[in-house]
């Protein structure tokens, strides 16, 4: 286990105690498990198998489980787990019994978004299909899907953050929108397989995150701060740095999920993210602090897009329908990211 990150597991098994015993003995189909949703899942269920004996099992579907070997060993050689070899879309495992399925896999990635938008539905769409027809083989009864917040769309102005309910979606003439019109699309087939195939399926619509495992190097504006940071390099914002963003810190995001694939409503979405907003802007000085000496650099470039890229949910269903304890703030969340990356960062 590495070590910077046992403080945030035995905080998650502490804030889990009341529900996560009905993972023991189960077996737990896993998509997108290298990532960093995935890691992070990996990292709890391998806390509760050492420290309170659950004998949960997990298979995780990697498209490249030898290279997860190099940089994650602890992980890939543990007993517990299984890695299987395969594509979300074409993946079939049909000798597999599971009693959980966790769809997390999707590429994030706003590069293949922007310059391969057909592969980037193939893969959340018929991903998608793919595990919902392995859960409708092998009767799986409960399944969580990983969707997004990009499900909304552009907010209007006044729109503090997006409720579950909010009726607004992307532009689908738009082929940027290919990454949230896919994840809509997967969010639909989810529900009528509910109601076809009596599969519990609920949605947990993810927003912005920060910890270790984080992807330092993608499009996340938090992210490339710690880089910056930790290259001791100025963080430059082309922008006015107004949008507004929140950032909830990936150990409360585990126990969120978990608490949601349990006992979360079928056919029913759930926001998760943190609903206090911060300026990138703000952000950037916040990031700039934890590293002595380091500038921050706006441009205040012409951007059309500046004064409606908020991005924020609004949480009070989960608050109203689950246990909830004070999250970790954010200058903590900012603070043991930045620990991990100058310790024991791996991959």
């Amino acid at each position: 286990m590495v070590s910077t990150l046992y403080t945030d597991l035995k905080y998650i098994a502490e804030r889990t105690n009341g529900f996560i015993n009905e993972f023991e003995g189960k077996k737990i189909l896993l998509t997108g498990g290298t990532g960093f949703f995935g890691k992070w899942l990996l990292e709890s269920f391998l806390f509760s198998n050492n420290y309170a004996s659950m004998d949960i099992k997990v298979y995780i579907l990697s498209r490249n489980p030898e290279a997860f070997k190099v940089y994650f060993p602890h992980l890939y050689q543990n007993p517990c787990f299984t890695f299987l070899k395969g594509d979300v879309t074409t993946f079939t495992f049909d000798e597999l019994n599971i009693d959980y399925i966790i769809h997390a896999a999707t590429e994030a990635s706003a590069k293949l978004n922007h310059e391969q938008p057909l592969v980037m539905i193939d893969s959340i769409i018929n991903g998608t299909l793919n595990v919902l027809e392995f859960a409708r083989k092998r009767n799986v009864k409960r399944m969580l899907y990983l969707s997004s917040g990009a499900v909304y769309g552009v907010p209007p102005e006044n729109l503090k953050g997006f409720p579950e309910n909010y009726s607004g979606a992307p532009n689908p003439l738009l082929p940027s929108s290919a990454y949230a019109e896919a994840k809509r699309s997967a969010e639909l087939l989810c529900a009528c397989y509910s109601k076809q195939y009596d599969i519990e399926i609920p949605v947990a619509r993810c927003f912005a995150f920060v910890g270790p495992y984080l992807d330092l190097d993608a499009h996340f504006a938090i992210g490339n701060f710690i880089r910056n940071g930790l290259n001791n390099e100025n963080i430059i914002i082309k922008g006015n740095g107004k949008p507004l963003r929140s950032y909830m810190y990936a150990a409360d995001l585990v126990i969120w999920l978990l608490q949601i694939l349990l006992s979360g409503k079928s056919s029913e979405a759930y926001n998760v993210g943190s609903d206090e907003a911060i300026s990138i802007r703000e952000l950037a000085f916040k990031v700039a602090s934890f590293f002595p000496g380091l500038k921050v650099d706006i441009w205040d470039q012409l951007n059309p897009t500046d004064r409606n890229q908020n991005y924020i949910p609004d949480v009070t269903k989960f608050k109203n329908e689950f246990s909830f304890a004070q999250p970790i703030d954010l200058k903590h969340a900012i603070q043991k990211t930045i620990l991990y990356y100058q310790t024991e960062k791996k991959g």
